[in-house]
């Protein structure tokens, strides 16, 4: 017999090498699960101290750490053999998550913690530490910088007779009308509203006005529904 390999030796030679599973120490596994565990502690404090939204959900930071962690376990499972990789990145293609993503931020913060938990489960501990510094201290920074007025929303029910009053208050406003419904004499309307102070003394002025049921504002980030 001559040495060369035949075609199907080739084949079964390849199968066997994908087949082959490599190991992962214990400390390897700890090692990862810890410094998942820090990096994913760090994007919640991060995420928890740098929050400018209306409502703060904690089971959704909380999810941040989780996500860190699970990731690392995912790509140490899929690094030990290329065939399980390749399963279970069928597997996990059907996953389909239907939780609504309101603020930009959010998305980053998610893919903040998949790529942290990626770069650990890989091994490579340094970029994962030094970028999720640097990730933190811009957003810190941006976070701090400050925006030259809020933008409110001010909606006011009141009668006919008091429109007059109710747009002069709002004449020396920086307004912008956004609807107006009118309803059996009984007038809704919404106005945009931009502060650069936290006086909010017009809204005690015009709930004052008589013919003034009813006038609130709120903060505008930009989802609102009546």
């Amino acid at each position: 017999m001559d040495g060369s390999l035949g075609f199907q030796d080739i084949i079964k030679k390849s199968a066997l090498s994908l087949e082959s599973f490599t190991t992962v120490s214990y400390f390897e596994i700890l090692l990862g699960l810890f410094c998942s565990f820090a990096v994913g502690m760090f994007i919640y404090t991060v995420y928890r101290t740098c929050f400018r939204g209306v409502v703060y959900s904690y089971n959704y930071n909380v999810s941040f750490v989780l996500m860190t962690m699970i990731t690392t376990v995912i790509i140490m499972t899929i690094s030990t053999n290329i065939v399980l990789s390749l399963g279970m990145v069928g597997a996990l293609s059907i996953v389909r998550f239907r939780t609504a993503v309101k603020d930009p931020l959010d998305i980053v913060y998610m893919f903040w913690a998949i790529s942290a938990g990626i770069a650990i489960g890989a091994g490579m501990y340094p970029l994962a530490l030094i970028g999720s510094a640097a990730f933190g201290a811009t957003l810190a920074w941006l976070s701090k910088k400050k925006i030259r007025g809020e933008t409110y929303l001010l909606v006011v029910h009141y009668q006919h007779e008091a429109h007059e009053q109710v747009k002069k208050v709002l004449n020396k406003k920086n307004s912008k009308l956004k609807s107006k419904s009118v309803r059996n004499g009984l007038i809704e309307m919404t106005v945009e509203i931009r502060l650069v102070d936290d006086n909010t003394y017009f809204v005690n002025l015009i709930e004052s006005i008589e013919g003034v049921h009813a006038c609130s504002l709120v903060n505008y980030t930009g989802d609102y529904a009546q």
